[in-house]
């Protein structure tokens, strides 16, 4: 039986030789890297060439009159982008109080409650989501939330609320999986424990799943942010566009990636350079929230 066993083991005479075979290895190890170096090369040559045509003109105003004036006026040579920052924080917040609620429930059933076979036909239905152009979503948006909302509060109808509307449902993708993620990962003794003092299901995951797994929540919560934040298209469709403080969710507004994709076709010298510092402000909020989600996800996996 051992000779049998040995003959099975022993590389047949036609095998490749090891030597070939580490040479495709290191091979495989080199592109790898190239591929990750590749990656990051990039988004650094990307942040570089912002930071490099932004900065004038954040020198040139200041830093702080750039970020709290209200006034955009490249015809008089005026750029304050509080306007534009406000109304992106403002439809973000919207877009999470909506989504991210809706999100996070339906995660929840996915995780606990729902029968298998359901719970896959949800999870699929909810990432078809993500991948429905953005352009679909504002023009449903424009069709019926922007009459809706006019009919209701008056006004013109384009407005924070609906493009708040609009990317709620954008990023439920993005929370559900992370937020159902999170969930899943909690130990199942945590749920034995509870369930085995006599807690009822809801009780559970009330007081015992969702505390363990608070901060994959809040990571699915701040990448939802994330995601509402970059939107372009869908928002320049139902915001109204307009550069003004909001008094209001039905007051129209600007957000920042609307500003630069409705400007930059004719914007030139100094206003396509105060455009790039309108960029640098975008990546200081995209990178604070990314920092923001690995620190969250970073004490998830360092224990409770």
């Amino acid at each position: 039986m051992v000779t049998e066993l040995a003959k099975w083991a022993r590389p047949e005479a036609g095998s490749r030789p090891a030597s070939r075979r580490r040479s495709w290895e290191n091979f495989a190890e080199i592109l790898l890297l190239a591929s990750s170096l590749l990656a990051a090369g990039g988004i650094v040559v990307i942040i570089f060439f912002v930071l490099v045509s932004g900065l004038p003109v954040i020198q040139q105003v200041g830093l702080w009159s750039f970020l709290t004036s209200r006034i955009w006026s490249p015809q008089t040579g005026e750029y304050g982008a509080l306007a534009m920052i406000v109304g992106s924080v403002v439809v973000s917040l919207a877009a999470l109080g909506l989504g991210g609620g809706l999100g996070l429930g339906c995660a929840i059933y996915l995780a606990e409650f729902a029968p298998k076979n359901l719970a896959g036909v949800v999870r699929q239905a909810v990432q078809l989501l993500a991948g429905i152009p953005s352009v679909v979503y504002g023009f449903y948006g424009l069709s019926v939330l922007v009459p809706i909302i006019r009919a209701i509060g008056g006004g013109p109808g384009h407005s924070a609320l609906a493009g708040g509307i609009v990317l709620s449902v954008m990023i439920l993708p993005t929370v559900v999986s992370v937020a159902e993620d999170a969930i899943s990962a909690v130990p199942a003794e945590y749920r034995a424990g509870a369930l085995a003092l006599g807690a009822t299901r809801w009780q559970t995951m009330r007081r015992v799943l969702l505390p363990a797994a608070r901060s994959g929540i809040v990571a699915a919560m701040v990448l939802g942010s994330g995601r509402a934040m970059g939107e372009t298209m869908a928002v320049i469709m139902v915001t109204g566009n307009v550069s003004r403080l909001p008094g209001s969710l039905f007051d129209p507004v600007r957000t920042l990636t609307a500003n630069i994709a409705l400007e930059m076709a004719y914007a030139a010298g100094e206003h396509r350079q105060a455009l790039f510092a309108i960029a640098v402000v975008l990546f200081g909020f995209v990178m604070l929230l990314n920092l923001l989600a690995r620190l969250a996800g970073g004490r998830r996996r360092g224990g409770r």
